[in-house]
This record gives C-alpha cells, sequence and structure tokens, in this order.
C-alpha cells in the first residue's frame, strides 16, 4: 500500500504545481495535465531508465507525448527531479520549481507544447499537433533496434486524438514490425476540447479496435498506481523477450482528477484562477490526506539509470561518383545512353550512400519500384536498413522524425504528389530540428499520362515558404533541391546527407538528357549557368531546363542571345542571380513545371529587396493539368513549351510575335 501512497502524494505535488503554472501564465492545460498526473509518476519516477542528469542519453528510455498540450505535468515531475535544461547542451543546468513557473514565457525553455529545440532535451520531437506521437515512437523504436538496444518507448497518446488516421497507421506498422519496444498509453479521460468525446473514442471501443488489429491491449485505472506499475512491467517483459504481441494500454482517468471543482463545466484550456484556484488546491490538500495516510518517510522512488552507451561511429558520406558507382554495379551502358531519370540517379546515390555510412535509412510508401528507393533495399547489404510503410505517408514522415533522433540519416521516398499528405507531420520536423530528407518522385507535369492526381504540382510553393524563414540553427528552415539531371541527383543526393536538418529533393519520371559530368560540383543554395547571353536571362529548374535549352537554340535564330541558369536550389544565392539579372539587360523569365509561388516568387523577392528596375514573366502551371501521351503535349497545354517560352521572350523584349 505504500507504494500506492507514494505515487498519490507525488501526484498531488505534482498537481498543485501544473496548476500554479498554469495560472501564473494564465493559459494551459491543467486538467488534462492533471489526469495523467499517477501515469507520468510512475513512469518519470519508477518505470523509465533514464537519468535526470543526462535526458537524452542515447540508451535511456523515451517518453512521446503525442497529448502535447498535457505538457505541464512532465514539466512538472522534470522539476522535481531537477532534470537538464537549457538550448547550450554547455550550459545546460538542472530544472528548478521557479522554472517551471516561467511556462509559455518567451525567453523560457518551458514552452507551450514540446520541442526539444526550446532546450528541453527529454523530449525528442516537438508535439502538440495530434495525432502524430505514436509514429515518432515507432521511428525510434525502429532506431533502437537497428542498434541493438533494449530502450523503451512510450508513448502517451489522449482519447480524442485517437480518432486521427495516423494514429491507426502508426498502430499498424508497430504490429506489422513487431515493435514490442512501444508502449501505446491511450489517456481515456473522456473529454476533448468542445465536449465529451465520441462513443468511438471510449475505453472500450479504444480496447476493442486495438485488440482487432493485433495488439495486446490492456484496460486499466489510470489513477491506480499498482495498475500502472504491473501493466509496466508486463510491458517491460514482452519487450526484453521480444515475442509476442505489442502492448498498449487503455487508461480510464478523469480531466481534473483530484480537484471536484475542475470535472464539471468545460475546463479545457482553461486555468483556475483566483478562488477556483484556491478552491482546487484545497481539494487537492484534501486528497492528499485521504489517499496517503499510509505513506512512512522511508518510502521514495529510484530511477533506474540507462545502460551504458555503446560507441558510435560518425562515419562520412563521402561515396564515388555516378560514373564509377554505375561501372561498379554494371550499369555503365545506361550512362552511355546519354540519358537517365533523375530518379534513378537518386536511388544509385542512396545505395552508395547506405553503404558508405550505416546510420543512413531509407523509408518508402509502397512505391520504391517508382522511386527507385529499391537500389538501396534489395542490397542484402542494406535491407534490414530500408523500411516499407505502406500507404501511410503521415505515419511515414513522423517515423522519420525518430529515427532522426535516434541519430539516423533516414530518407523518406514517395511521389512528390503524396509528399502533401505529410505538411503537417513535416512542418512538426522542421520544428524538432528533425535531420530528414525527403524525395518526391514523379514531380510536375513531365509525368503526363497519369493525370493530375498523380502530378507533385503546389509542393515548391509550400516547401519555399520555409526557405524564407530560418530554423533553431540558423539556417533555412529547408532547402529544396531540383536536379535536371542524373548527375546532378546523384550529386545532391550526398549534399543532403552531410546537410544536418531538413531537405526536399524532386525527382523525374522521363529519361533526361545528362547535361553535367562528375566534376561538377553541386551545394545547396547554388546554381549553374548553362549558357551565358546578353539579352535575357531564363531562369529554370528540373525538366523545365532542357525544355529552356530547346528555347535558347530558337531565341537565337531569332537573334536573341539567352542566358540560361538551373536554378536546383532554393533558397540561392540572390546576389549572383540578380548580376545576370543586369547583365542580361534587367530582362528576366522564370520557368517551372509546377503552380506559382514558387520559384519566379522567389525571384521576384529577390528582384524585389535589390529595389533595382527589372522586368520579370513568371512561366508557370495555370491551369489544373489532365492526362497526356507525352511530357511535350503536356507542356504545350500548360503553356511551357520550348516555342510558347521563345513566344514570351519576344514579347518581353518587344521584339514581336513570330513563329
Amino acid at each position: 500500500m505504500s507504494f500506492e501512497a507514494a505515487v498519490h502524494a507525488q501526484a498531488i505535488d505534482l498537481d498543485k504545481l501544473v496548476l500554479e503554472m498554469c495560472a501564473d501564465a494564465g493559459a494551459g492545460h491543467p486538467t488534462t495535465a492533471m489526469s495523467l498526473a499517477q501515469i507520468v509518476t510512475v513512469l518519470m519516477f519508477h518505470s523509465m531508465r533514464w537519468s535526470p542528469e543526462a535526458p537524452a542519453y542515447p540508451t535511456s528510455d523515451r517518453l512521446v507525448l503525442s497529448e502535447g498540450h498535457a505538457v505541464p505535468i512532465v514539466y512538472a515531475a522534470y522539476a522535481r527531479l531537477g532534470g537538464m535544461i537549457g538550448r547550450d547542451p554547455e550550459k545546460r543546468r538542472p530544472m528548478t520549481a521557479d522554472d517551471a513557473m516561467s511556462l509559455r514565457r518567451l525567453d523560457s525553455s518551458i514552452d507551450g507544447h514540446p520541442n526539444p529545440m526550446e532546450g528541453f532535451p527529454f523530449f525528442d520531437a516537438a508535439t502538440g499537433s495530434l495525432g502524430q506521437g505514436l509514429s515518432v515512437a515507432a521511428g525510434l523504436a525502429e532506431g533502437a533496434r537497428l542498434d541493438g538496444l533494449d530502450r523503451r518507448l512510450y508513448c502517451i497518446i489522449g482519447d480524442g486524438e485517437s480518432r486521427e488516421g495516423q494514429i491507426w497507421e502508426a498502430v499498424d506498422q508497430i504490429i506489422d514490425q513487431q515493435l514490442t519496444n512501444v508502449l501505446a498509453i491511450f489517456n481515456c479521460n473522456g473529454l476533448g476540447q468542445a465536449g465529451p468525446v465520441s462513443g468511438q473514442q471510449s475505453p472500450e471501443r479504444i480496447q476493442a479496435k486495438l485488440v482487432a488489429a493485433g495488439m495486446n491491449a490492456v484496460l486499466i485505472d489510470g489513477h491506480g498506481p499498482e495498475q500502472i506499475r504491473e501493466s509496466i512491467e508486463q510491458f517491460a517483459a514482452l519487450s526484453d523477450a521480444g515475442e509476442g504481441a505489442p502492448m498498449a494500454l487503455v487508461a480510464r482517468t478523469v480531466k481534473g482528477w483530484g480537484a471536484p471543482s475542475l470535472q464539471t463545466g468545460n475546463w479545457h484550456g482553461k486555468p483556475a484562477m483566483g478562488d477556483a484556484l484556491a478552491r482546487a488546491q484545497q481539494e487537492l490538500d484534501e486528497r492528499r490526506v485521504e489517499m496517503t495516510s499510509s505513506l512512512v518517510q522511508s518510502d521514495q522512488f529510484t530511477i533506474n539509470p540507462p545502460a551504458e552507451a555503446p560507441a558510435r561511429s560518425a562515419g562520412n558520406f563521402d561515396i564515388p561518383t555516378l560514373s564509377a558507382a554505375m561501372k561498379q554495379w554494371d550499369m555503365e551502358s545506361l550512362l552511355q545512353s546519354g540519358q537517365l531519370a533523375t530518379r534513378k540517379a537518386y536511388g544509385l546515390a542512396l545505395r552508395a550512400l547506405g553503404q558508405a555510412n550505416d546510420r543512413v535509412v531509407a523509408l518508402d510508401a509502397d512505391v520504391s519500384n517508382s522511386t527507385f528507393s529499391e537500389t538501396f533495399g534489395k542490397d542484402e547489404a542494406l535491407a534490414g536498413r530500408f523500411i516499407e510503410c505502406k500507404i501511410a505517408e503521415q505515419n511515414m514522415m513522423s517515423m522519420a522524425v525518430g529515427l532522426a533522433a535516434a541519430g539516423k540519416v533516414p530518407f523518406v521516398s514517395t511521389f512528390a504528389k503524396f509528399v502533401t499528405r505529410g505538411y503537417d507531420q513535416i512542418e512538426m520536423a522542421i520544428n524538432s530540428g528533425a535531420n530528414v530528407k525527403i524525395v518526391g518522385s514523379h514531380a510536375g507535369i513531365s509525368l503526363a499520362s497519369d493525370g493530375p492526381s498523380q502530378m507533385g504540382l503546389p509542393d515548391i510553393a509550400w516547401f519555399r515558404s520555409f526557405t524564407t524563414m530560418r530554423d533553431h540553427r540558423g539556417n533555412p528552415g529547408c532547402y529544396i533541391l531540383q536536379p535536371a539531371d542524373a548527375y546532378a541527383a546523384y550529386g545532391l543526393t550526398e549534399v543532403m546527407a552531410e546537410y544536418e536538418g531538413v531537405c526536399y529533393m524532386r525527382t523525374l519520371r522521363p529519361e533526361t538528357e545528362l547535361l553535367y559530368s562528375d566534376d561538377v560540383v553541386f551545394n545547396l543554395g547554388g546554381m549553374e549557368v548553362l549558357s551565358e547571353g546578353r539579352d535575357v536571362l531564363l531562369v529554370a529548374s528540373g525538366y523545365m531546363v532542357h525544355e529552356a535549352n530547346k528555347a535558347i537554340n530558337e531565341l537565337d535564330k531569332q537573334g536573341i542571345s539567352a542566358t540560361l541558369v538551373d536554378l536546383y536550389s532554393l533558397p540561392f544565392d540572390g546576389d549572383m542571380l540578380l548580376d545576370l539579372a543586369q547583365a542580361n539587360n534587367g530582362y528576366v523569365i522564370t520557368l517551372e513545371d509546377n503552380y506559382g509561388a514558387a520559384i519566379g516568387s522567389a525571384v521576384a523577392d529577390v528582384m524585389t529587396d535589390a529595389g533595382d528596375s527589372f522586368s520579370l514573366k513568371q512561366m508557370h502551371v495555370r491551369r489544373i493539368p489532365k492526362s497526356a501521351r507525352s511530357p511535350e503535349e503536356l507542356l504545350e497545354h500548360c503553356g511551357l513549351s520550348a516555342r510558347q517560352i521563345v513566344q514570351a521572350g519576344l514579347e518581353l523584349l518587344e521584339v514581336g510575335a513570330v513563329m
């Protein structure tokens, strides 16, 4: 009985601090946090193997709080344990109750929702956009398995958020991969933001769904310390054995536990203030007297430390040239043909990187034979680091965040069109400072015959918004890369691997002419001048570089000398582009086979900031495309053929319409 009393005493202490923190901040979710008091106490003070002095230690058990708005209860526990905080790892210090009272303050590491990049290293990923945490835990679990570590991953999920499809994508993944080192804990307090959760999210229904999916789902009293401890011990044994069905806990809890006055009405996201705070604190004190009479002075918690971390090689990302790699794998004939699809070159680079560095991991969503990530997966030496996520892009993106937190360099591959399903997850990856590489194949309208349902068209505009801001490291929030040929795709894949942060690269379905050689060096933020002229600057990327090349020949016949720039990176060197524009009398045409607000807008921003006089014509897809038998047909249909580029150039220079 003393364990029960000790847990309740600690939980009540944490609840009181939670109420004070949220009241002082004037914001927060204290009642949700209070529903987790006993679960968090058992985990952080007893069951988890971790060290408050080294919370991010590589072998530590990890807690992913998918239900991110409940974070004050974790902050309260962390403050009582003196866990280290601070953005600079060299200057971290133990967290105190005073730090807890800085919740949501601008200069505080105690953010409104979990974020390790703000100086709270207990967490591995930013959460709070609901439904993503279990996927992150699955990624951490895969990372632990690859490293041969017995670390356990705990994930707390709200009952309301369990309606999110990504939760069930993650459940499928955990069962498919037999990730018995993950424990999903569903916090079933019965209330969402606007009112009660659906009956579909009742404890009994959630348990039934989990069992039907193939999990060992145990229904417990989420405020019963012994039940919590015993079920976690059951999970630990299962995790150690690595056999049987993965386990989940469905915890029946009370929102605002311990304070009846906060259990009626809607207190979601509302801190108790003034008299309401005093009453809730008094109710908790009364609860303490009632529930801790058996507590004795000798009752205390002991945290089990993590195992010693094995040595980990940082490795390198130096890989052979494209020509050398193709010779090694008896593929020289493809290169000698003068054409090679960028998606195929990406697959080759991914395989080469995997052989050079055991941190490189590949994920795909059932399209690996189209993205050519299968080149990695079919290599016997690399197959164990290939993770098939099936048609579940959101889960895949968040898994990559977990893998990155486990020290891996995950490359995530799918169609550029389907990358859009993971936009929210990618934004949270950027917020987390995750080292994730995303590759979208079949980009733009050159896909042609499959039609717009398979074409990535708004992706550049969305990703470009992250190129306009700085991440926690002071770098662009994301780099966008659009290689025009196989050499560029191969080189940029290597560059992505070397960079710490999120990158997005587009690859193409069609075979495209080789423009470069092994000698060309590609860099983030770079560009290549393919043709130098004096009258008009053509700025293109990806497939449009080839169409622009055709247009240059036609412009030359009209007596117009054009410069062509392969703007393969966003952001880019603005000064260099401005110099090229000025050398062409300020006349610029941007060319892209996707929707607008992308490259053309980025170039326009640079010109606007410069304040000089320029004439800019943006050419991009301005209608919903359809199927066509060839890329050339569709380019003409969308106003982006070489003929139409020439026409635009003549009109911009006021030479007159011909052809």
